[in-house]
């Protein structure tokens, strides 16, 4: 399997693992955004908000700007694609498991016939 920055994938995984910070990417994925207006979306303190912009921030996975007295959220440049090979690497090696073990229930079925 590749090998990818443990750090890097840590993370990524940490700040997607929280729904309301997959819920901030849905959103900017299809506009950017204010802090504030993020804010308002999910109901939510405004501080609390920045904890969260944050952590996805320290991802990679999102961007900020001040301009003036409004700071504006998109999604980083990043993406994922470091993360969904990772995942893809592990669906291989679990697929492959699988058609081994297809393989030996098979080979146990034609001894037993």
């Amino acid at each position: 399997m590749v090998q990818y920055s443990s750090a890097a994938l840590d993370a990524s995984f940490a700040a997607l693992s929280d729904a309301t910070r997959r819920g901030i990417l849905e959103r900017l994925g299809r506009a950017e955004s204010s802090v504030s207006a993020l804010a308002d979306a999910f109901d939510m303190t405004l501080t609390g908000m920045k904890k969260h912009i944050g952590v996805l921030e320290q991802a990679g996975l999102v961007t900020t700007e001040k301009v003036g007295r409004v700071r504006t959220c998109r999604l980083g440049g990043r993406g994922l694609m470091a993360e969904a090979a990772w995942i893809e690497g592990l669906q291989q090696l679990w697929e492959a498991r699988f058609d081994a073990l297809d393989d030996i229930v098979e080979e146990l079925k034609r001894k037993e016939q």
